[in-house]
């Protein structure tokens, strides 16, 4: 039977370096560059086995959610250089392609191959939405821009960006710390 489980950002410089080395090690480069391209644009899992090598050519391109069907522009800027360099030595049709054939990984695949990483890595709760949040936990922590990030996110409203991301409670958590009456 399967579990509910609470899926978090993972919110640790160190915990994401370690998932990027439990990746090359253990799983794939294919793997690790899903992580990093997930950790750095913020796309649903679909969406991101989905993407091209042609698309990842470019530093900025735009693609439709599958979910919501709106546009939406992704930059990979910071890390073309290390796509580049994986499409070089991995050329395809897919960013991520599969081993049976002429397709790219499942969404399952991938997130058995998150949840193989993060078991070495010992980062808990890991899920399907983990790499998104991670994104939106960062991006937030780093421009504290809400509206900006649900406006990445597709988002209706403010405060399920920010309960998405893990941030509400955290924030609440970390107010206490240090009251007293």
């Amino acid at each position: 039977m399967n579990q509910l489980q609470n899926v978090q950002p993972i919110r640790s410089l160190e915990k994401i370096d370690d998932m990027k080395w439990a990746l090359k090690k253990f799983c794939s480069e294919r793997d690790y560059m899903y992580f990093l391209i997930g950790i750095n644009c913020g796309l649903r899992g679909g969406d991101l086995v989905k993407l091209t090598q042609a698309q990842c050519k470019k530093k900025k391109f735009v693609v439709k959610e599958g979910k919501t069907k709106k546009p939406r522009s992704i930059n990979l800027s910071m890390i073309h250089d290390e796509i580049i360099n994986y499409i070089g030595k991995y050329p395809n049709k897919w960013m991520f392609p599969s081993q049976k054939g002429d397709s790219h990984i499942t969404r399952s695949h991938a997130y058995d191959q998150m949840r193989k990483a993060a078991d070495m890595a010992e980062v808990e709760g890991v899920g399907t939405h983990t790499l998104r949040k991670t994104f939106g936990y960062w991006y937030y922590k780093q421009t504290k821009d809400v509206a900006q990030l649900q406006k990445i996110f597709n988002h209706g409203h403010p405060e399920t960006t920010l309960s998405y991301i893990g941030i509400t409670e955290e924030e609440i958590d970390k107010s206490l710390d240090n009251f007293k009456l």
